[in-house]
């Protein structure tokens, strides 16, 4: 397949996950603006950040917690990532560091799950790497123009609206669909006891707590279960 092609599948391939993607993308925008941030701070954290899951959690915390446990708390967060890079690295070792660091840029949990699949079909040629732009562009696109739809209702919807339940529902609906293995139910069980131990805690802390121990306990339930497999190749 030529690069054009690639470009075109990743994008196709991503149309499914697009459709559940805008709506939060939208109610990250609404609670950013709710939460106080302005509309060009809201807007800015979609195009630099770029992480849903952060995203609400920031929004979350604005405004009651220091900043360092934010920033200290998207990164715990975000350390998924890791080895999303590290599966995905050896189909991409051939290209130049501008293509690796933009590609990284893009490496979110939707275009991990779509361009893995093209990596390890048979017969994936050296242009792949245009598959994940693809998928991973469009997924930005959408990411910030539905960021933008949210941040435009929220400076418009009234306040006794009351939409904080929107953060919870939307983790819900992102948590769920993704307890499809033992690792997975383990670390949510762990932190969501870490989380309700620590509810008390001082500036928030139990949400820093309940996601160092959830990373901690699905990495153990993995080993346990896969023994000496590589990072990158943990199995269903």
């Amino acid at each position: 397949m030529s690069a054009r092609t690639e470009f075109i599948a990743g994008a196709r391939a991503q149309l499914p996950i697009l459709l559940g993607v805008a709506p939060f993308g939208a109610i990250y925008g609404v609670l950013a603006v709710g939460a106080g941030l302005s509309p060009l701070a809201a807007q800015a954290m979609s195009a630099i950040v770029f992480a849903g899951s952060s995203q609400f959690m920031a929004a979350g915390l604005f405004g009651v917690t220091p900043w360092p446990v934010i920033v200290l708390t998207a990164f715990v967060m975000n350390l998924r990532h890791a080895l999303y890079s590290a599966s995905v690295a050896p189909y991409l070792a051939h290209l130049p560091r501008r293509w690796k660091l933009g590609l990284a840029y893009l490496l979110t949990d939707e275009a991990y799950a779509v361009a893995i699949q093209r990596f390890r079909a048979p017969g994936s040629t050296a242009d792949r790497h245009w598959y994940l732009l693809g998928t991973g562009l469009a997924l930005w696109l959408t990411w910030q123009l539905s960021t933008a739809v949210g941040v435009f209702l929220g400076a418009q919807a009234p306040g006794t609206w009351g939409l904080d339940f929107a953060l919870a529902l939307t983790f819900i609906a992102i948590l769920v669909p993704s307890l499809a293995d033992r690792p997975s139910v383990m670390a949510a069980l762990v932190a969501a006891v870490v989380a309700l131990l620590g509810a008390t805690l001082p500036y928030k802390l139990g949400l820093l707590l309940a996601a160092c121990a959830g990373i901690a306990a699905g990495l153990a339930a993995a080993r346990l279960r896969t023994g000496s497999a590589p990072v990158g190749e943990v199995q269903p």
